[in-house]
């Protein structure tokens, strides 16, 4: 995707970041002032760089990304221990405290992420990416976002339960400037900064699965797990929380942790923590391994929340399971699965709801061979997540309801995130066949201003209005800002003669541009700039 298709309004910046970048010196008056007028956000640059760091000019955009991360670390450390030490004048009641525990929760892991991108930065070369310093910064603005929403979702003020939301805009906007300066050193600086972890495109799985992993996920009865999941009380446990518990206890988080779970539909609300990395579910097929829960907004959870399996672990892997939320059409948003792993794998697993089935909340994220059932939203978040090979199944929704299939969340112009679904089909499932003409079907709608979802190559049934995408709530939000595209699908609905004419609608046909949305540059971030000579992935 070439440079001109950022949005014009960011353009000059990000050619004035990249100009400095490139030439590695600092300007006569390279003062802190200087420097924050080069940001989307000077003022709260200024005002907190220089409580820190005085009147020190800088010698590089390199050591000035430094600070402004240190900076906006030592902001979210602020941010978190305000929560912490923050007494409600009242009794909280159940609402608040779920709003409460999600946002405790969510600063926790924006201070991990800021500081994971600053151990980056100042790390040896090599250890990661520029790329992956941009998913972090992603992720960490994504969570202050998830906390502010939940207040929404529950109708509850956060300033009467966390009190935090003139430090939270202040935090939002520093990160937005360390995306920014990440961002045009990604696409203008050095070697290592457009070094991804795109591997073999012609693999079945992204390279950071690595070929024991590989045979992990394709494996039958030769398994060998670390703990068996059974109903009947022949495994290790009859639950599966407590397997994951255990392995939460283990020594060493370095490797594969196989948790088998035996056929047989268990009732649980499961969660692998930030601190339980490479967790690995395996069940015996998404017919016959299920994972149902039925908490939703309407019953007193956030969408954050409401999920019945909540996965945040660094490496998550599962094959052969179903993540189901029963709570049905009349409950609202109903989260089947919600998930912030980096470097996550769904293989032939099965997502059951109806509003909010799917909640691909943040991080890189690949599903292979799934099937995702609901009706509104229910592929939504702000993830790097790609679809391969999958099967959208579209349900019937309430009297007077439209199905959304995808609400992508992507909130800031630099943020590294969106949904891609490739070599997949859109079906009406059984419960809709009959009455498709009576309810609209569209392909997605924008959550958040940035909004940006890809269709390739895939199969779109009768279902699907001719138009192809919905406004959000009838207004002209993010029509000019998004990012919507289509590229070689085919079916009913794939002619686009009567697609909508928005902006930031786009007819793609240019392979190298549709590049941008595979595994290989999507999830790996190959593709920032197309001229710098970085081969696209093939498989399109």
């Amino acid at each position: 995707m070439k440079i001109t298709s950022i949005m014009p309004s960011l353009l000059s910046m990000v050619i004035c970041l990249i100009t400095i970048i490139k030439s590695n010196s600092q300007p006569d008056s390279g003062v802190i002032s200087w420097w924050c007028d080069q940001t989307p956000h000077p003022e709260p640059c200024r005002y907190f760089t220089r409580q820190n760091h005085g009147t020190d000019s800088f010698q590089s955009m390199s050591n000035f990304r430094k600070i402004i991360v240190q900076v906006t670390l030592e902001r979210a450390v602020a941010a978190q221990e305000q929560i912490l030490r923050f007494r409600p004048k009242h009794h909280l009641r159940r609402r608040q405290k779920a709003v409460r525990a999600d946002c405790l929760k969510l600063h926790e892991n924006t201070v991990l992420q800021i500081n994971r991108t600053l151990g980056c930065l100042i790390g040896p070369n090599g250890s990661c990416t520029g790329f992956d310093v941009q998913t972090w910064l992603s992720t960490a603005l994504t969570n202050i976002e998830t906390c502010r929403l939940g207040s929404r979702d529950l109708k509850v003020s956060s300033e009467t339960i966390i009190g935090l939301p003139t430090a939270t805009a202040n935090l939002s906007q520093l990160i937005s400037d360390c995306l920014a300066l990440n961002g045009a050193a990604v696409m203008g600086g050095s070697t290592t900064n457009r070094e991804s972890l795109s591997g073999d495109r012609d693999q079945e799985f992204p390279i950071w699965v690595s070929p024991k992993d590989r045979k992990l996920l394709q494996s039958g009865s030769s398994l060998q797990p670390d703990l068996v999941v059974a109903k009947d009380g022949s495994g290790n446990y009859s639950c599966i929380q407590a397997a994951i518990d255990e392995a939460a206890r283990r020594d060493s988080m370095n490797s594969k942790f196989v948790i088998y779970v035996r056929r047989g539909v268990y009732a649980e609300n499961i969660q692998v923590g930030i601190n339980n990395s490479n967790i690995v579910l395996i069940g015996e097929g998404m017919r016959y391994t299920i994972i149902t829960g039925n908490r939703s907004v309407k019953g007193g959870y956030t969408t954050y929340s409401c999920a019945t399996a909540g996965i945040d672990g660094l490496g998550f892997m599962a094959r052969g399971l179903t993540f189901r939320n029963g709570a049905g059409p009349h409950k609202g948003q109903a989260v089947a699965l919600r998930s912030a792993s980096d470097l996550s794998v769904f293989y032939r697993c099965g997502f059951e709801g109806y509003q909010d089935t799917l909640f691909v909340h943040s991080q890189r994220q690949f599903y292979r061979e799934c099937i995702v059932y609901g009706t509104i939203d229910f592929i939504f978040g702000n993830a790097a997540v790609v679809f391969q090979n999958c099967i959208i199944y579209v349900r019937r929704p309430l009297n007077g309801q439209a199905n959304m299939i995808t609400a992508q969340g992507r909130n800031d112009p630099y943020q590294n995130t969106g949904i891609s679904i490739q070599n997949s089909r859109v079906l009406a499932a059984a419960d809709l066949q009959p009455v498709i003409r009576a309810f609209k079907t569209y392909l997605g709608r924008p959550w958040q201003q940035y909004s940006r979802t890809m269709y390739m190559k895939t199969y779109l049934g009768s279902l699907v209005s001719p138009v192809g995408w919905s406004t959000w709530e009838g207004s002209d939000y993010a029509l000019d800002t998004l990012y919507y595209g289509e590229y070689l699908n085919f079916g009913p609905r794939a002619p686009s003669r009567y697609r909508v004419r928005w902006k930031g609608f786009h007819v793609i046909t240019n392979a190298t541009v549709a590049s941008y949305f595979t595994v290989d540059s999507l999830i790996a971030g190959k593709s920032w700039l197309p001229s710098t000579g970085v081969p696209f992935a093939s498989g399109l």
